[in-house]
């Protein structure tokens, strides 16, 4: 018979600790409206709050909030940052953003919705995804 083995599984949740020391480290300045940077690849979800200058305010991903592994690019992923982030926004007193996004990961949609879900009103959505045209110059000739 022997020992019986119990396997626990974290069906991708958040880390509570991780959460919470995220919203302990928020920013003293307050702004009114900022732009919402979302790098979105395939291994990740980077999001970052700027003022209307470019000075970065607060940010938070997928990997900081405890996601890991093929985890950390899913849109659920991407779904809880954007949540952690408006409350941080909410508290620095920002109301509306301008969205700049930039990569084809699969947490692009997801982090916009929930950010205009928890009551920060978006203004414009710009994708800033970086598309080659053209390519490399080819070769020369090889010559014997």
């Amino acid at each position: 018979m022997g020992k019986k083995r119990i396997i626990k599984k974290e069906g991708g949740t958040v880390d509570q600790e991780l959460k919470a020391r995220s919203l302990s480290k928020i920013s003293k300045k307050k702004l009114a409206s900022g732009i919402l940077h979302i790098q979105s690849t395939y291994n990740n979800t980077i999001l970052t709050i700027t003022d209307s200058k470019g000075n970065m305010v607060m940010w938070a991903s997928s990997g900081s909030l405890g996601f890991k592994g093929a985890k950390k690019g899913t849109p659920f992923a991407a779904s809880k940052v954007a949540e952690l982030l408006a409350e941080k926004a909410k508290m620095v007193g920002i109301k509306d953003v301008d969205v700049v996004i930039k990569g084809v990961g699969a947490g692009r949609e997801s982090a916009i919705r929930t950010f205009a879900a928890k009551g920060i009103e978006i203004n414009l959505i710009r994708d800033r995804t970086p598309v080659p045209h053209g390519g490399v110059k080819p070769r020369k000739p090889r010559r014997v």
